[in-house]
């Protein structure tokens, strides 16, 4: 895995980890047989330091991960691009060329937050697990459900294919400004 290159922004695992809690959906990158990437954007569930996914039992994320059980996943949490500046603020600005380059690149930017995890990615084999996947996802995405939730496993159990993300490494990332318009580095929240 490449070190993060804006030290700076990294954020630690527990912040890293909240991002994956609020995120409602990820992006889970894998191979495909003729080594180009394949991205898409799936629903899934943290349990500890695991990641559960489910899925039909064939298709292109089911063979890339046979083929190669290597994942890569990627979670956005809150993004705000800042809202203008007070009327008057770029007359201001132009009249000292010096902070004018400063202040216009400030203008193009987003503030957010971020996590991405590298793992191993793993078919579900044994029912007690595949039922706790499914009921972890269920309990996050529809909770106001469960009431069916004996009977759609009783249903879909066979045909459905759940998948665990074991993570090895993960890394939080976060650009944010302060109410003065100050960049938070690392380690500084409001």
């Amino acid at each position: 895995m490449k070190e993060m290159r804006r030290k700076d922004r990294k954020m630690d695992d527990k912040f890293a980890y909240s991002i994956i809690d609020k995120a409602e959906f990820g992006t889970l990158s894998t191979i495909d047989e003729d080594g180009n990437p394949y991205g898409i954007p799936i629903s899934f569930v943290r349990y500890e330091n695991m990641i559960y996914i489910h899925s039909a039992q064939q298709g292109s994320k089911i063979e890339n991960i046979k083929r190669n059980p290597k994942v890569c996943m990627s979670f956005v949490g809150d993004v705000n691009v800042p809202a203008p500046g007070p009327a008057g603020e770029l007359e201001e600005a132009m009249k000292d060329p010096k902070t004018l380059g400063k202040k216009a690149s400030g203008k193009f930017t987003t503030e957010f937050e971020s996590t991405v995890v590298f793992g191993n990615a793993n078919i579900v084999e044994d029912n007690d697990e595949k039922i706790l996947g499914l009921r972890l996802l269920s309990e996050k995405y529809c909770p106001w459900n469960m009431a069916y939730f004996d009977a759609a496993i009783e249903n879909s159990l066979r045909v459905t294919c759940v998948i665990r993300i074991d993570i090895e490494s993960i890394s939080g990332k976060r650009k944010k400004y302060d109410k003065d318009g100050v960049e938070m580095k690392w380690g500084r929240m409001e």
